[in-house]
């Protein structure tokens, strides 16, 4: 580590008046804002910080009995901040900026049916937004015209001027109200889009959406946002999806989730049928003694999966139907029926809501 005497270019017995006339000297030498150069960036930063310590009585003390004068990456201090408030902390925009912003993004929500989810579905969706403008092409200037050069900051965007300070006159650099730091004026512009280089208009965006979206996930579609201004690039297209509800069928996970009335008699002998699920017929067959609550899983024919492979499965929990409604002949037939079976004494069991709680348990379980 250089010696700061040796970097400010004083000797030890200098005074801190000595200490800051070498400082204010090599200052104005060195600033990137008067020597851009690599090696004059370092420089500086290293008189900088030894001003730092030998300015300071105590950390210069310390310094000349052998310590590190603060170092300890602490970055710079004192007048260093004073060269923030003069020359904006290294963050003064060099050369003029760009016409061209990125566009904004958008969000749209979209709703799709439990059907849809199974296997995905497209969409066209009819989006008003920012367009490029087909008259100036995004050059924001009438066909034939192109903008001139700022004769104010002379196309560098940007003005200069000497402000007093402690180091004496010193340059400030500020966006150019002529041109708002440009550097560029357009005398003629565009009168489709006056001079911004885009316009609104109604676009149709081609969505694909996968299967085994849910609602309130959000699908990013990079690059179909609004165009910026004068051409720039296009923001990102956000959707946001909602998955309507469904009459029959209902959604856990990747699983279909349904319930199948079943008629007592087909119950007590068991019984084949036919069920219309979402995605086509599935033949069941319902084995002798079933009973409510029961859940019947049929494999592979659920919602495919988001992330990953396969489908879940379809889930159907089967309600048996008590006739509320007999003849004559109905009631001496169940009746012949109970007189036939072994009597068997009623059994109190746990409180349950009905069938469906004891379906959830089992769609959830």
């Amino acid at each position: 580590m250089a010696d700061h005497y040796e970097v400010l270019g004083v000797s030890r017995e200098a005074t801190t008046d000595e200490i800051k006339k070498a400082y204010r000297r090599l200052a104005r030498e060195l600033h990137p804002d008067v020597n851009p150069g690599a090696d004059a960036s370092e420089r500086f930063k290293e008189v900088t910080h030894a001003y730092d310590v030998l300015s300071d009585a105590k950390q210069r003390q310390q310094y000349d009995m052998g310590g590190s004068g603060g170092m300890g990456g602490a970055g710079f201090g004192g007048f260093g901040d004073i060269f923030d408030t003069f020359f904006g902390g290294g963050q003064t925009q060099r050369g003029p900026k760009s016409r061209r912003e990125r566009g904004q993004d958008a969000l749209l929500r979209v709703e799709v049916d439990l059907d849809e989810v199974i296997f995905g579905t497209h969409r066209d969706l009819e989006v008003d937004t920012a367009v490029l403008c087909e008259t100036c092409q995004g050059s924001c200037s009438q066909p034939g015209t192109s903008p001139i050069t700022c004769d104010i900051c002379h196309g560098s965007g940007q003005i200069q001027r000497a402000v007093r300070s402690l180091l004496g006159n010193v340059m400030t650099s500020s966006p150019c109200g002529s041109c708002r730091g440009y550097g560029t004026i357009i005398v003629s512009p565009c009168v489709t889009c006056q001079g911004q280089g885009r316009v609104r208009a109604r676009r149709t965006v081609p969505v694909d959406i996968p299967a085994g979206v849910d609602t309130g996930l959000r699908l990013q579609m990079p690059g179909s946002g609004e165009i910026g201004q004068a051409g720039g690039p296009h923001g990102d297209l956000y959707l946001e999806i909602k998955v309507r509800n469904h009459e029959i069928f209902s959604r856990n996970g990747d699983d279909l989730l349904c319930t199948l009335d079943v008629q007592m008699t087909d119950a007590i002998l068991g019984v084949s049928t036919t069920i219309q699920a979402l995605d086509g017929d599935v033949d069941l067959d319902l084995k002798p003694g079933t009973q409510s609550s029961e859940v019947l899983t049929i494999k592979g024919r659920g919602i495919t999966k988001l992330r990953g492979n396969g489908r879940g499965d379809l889930r159907i929990g089967i309600q048996v139907v008590t006739p509320t409604k007999l003849d004559h002949r109905e009631k001496e037939l169940i009746k012949s029926f109970a007189a036939g079976r072994k009597q068997q004494d009623t059994q109190l069991g746990h409180f349950q809501q009905g069938l469906f709680s004891k379906l959830r348990d089992k769609f959830l379980g």
